[in-house]
């Protein structure tokens, strides 16, 4: 993870890679800790908007709820620690709010047959799946609603902006 350092005999901040090297300067050459600073608020005012399309929807299940029926929906059978792990909170918590997705019917548990017969998997029922599928339209037409109002230069630079952005929510970045 490239660090910046803040020098006033050179003026400002310079972003360092590791093992030496000068990284690219940020937004005019500020570097990369200006850039973060004007990135993170507005990821999480997007990401703000993005959780709010699903009280569009006028049910009464939360963005939370969706993201975890997501995740679940993508790992089938996963368990209760590994997903609380996933999305960083504790295993009781993740225990209470799963048992709140069955009782509406969304999620369910199931022992596993073979292997150890403790362990429980998780999984999303058809209901719980089209509330992630409405979630997701909800949130991908709102978006493209946005995206609308742009030039065309500001859609290419979000268009080259996503491979960098996908790697660093990956951990893929390249050094």
């Amino acid at each position: 993870m490239p660090t910046t350092l803040t020098s006033p005999a050179r003026g400002g901040s310079v972003s360092r890679r590791p093992g030496g090297g000068d990284a690219p300067p940020g937004i005019a050459g500020g570097g990369t800790l200006a850039l973060a600073s004007r990135l993170r608020p507005i990821v999480l005012h997007l990401a703000r908007h993005l959780r709010r399309e699903v009280h569009a929807l006028g049910s009464s299940v939360t963005a939370g709820q969706v993201e975890i029926l997501t995740l679940i929906g993508g790992r089938p059978g996963v368990g209760v620690n590994e997903l609380a792990g996933l999305v960083g909170i504790s295993a009781p918590a993740m225990s209470n709010a799963i048992d709140k997705l069955e009782v509406a019917g969304l999620a369910v548990r199931t022992r596993e047959t073979a292997g150890d017969r403790r362990r429980v998997g998780l999984s999303v029922t058809a209901e719980g799946a089209g509330v992630v599928r409405a979630a997701r339209t909800s949130r991908t037409a709102w978006l493209a609603g946005q995206l609308q109002e742009l030039t065309a230069e500001q859609l290419a630079a979000l268009e080259a902006a996503i491979e960098p952005l996908d790697a660093i929510i990956r951990g893929r970045t390249t050094r």
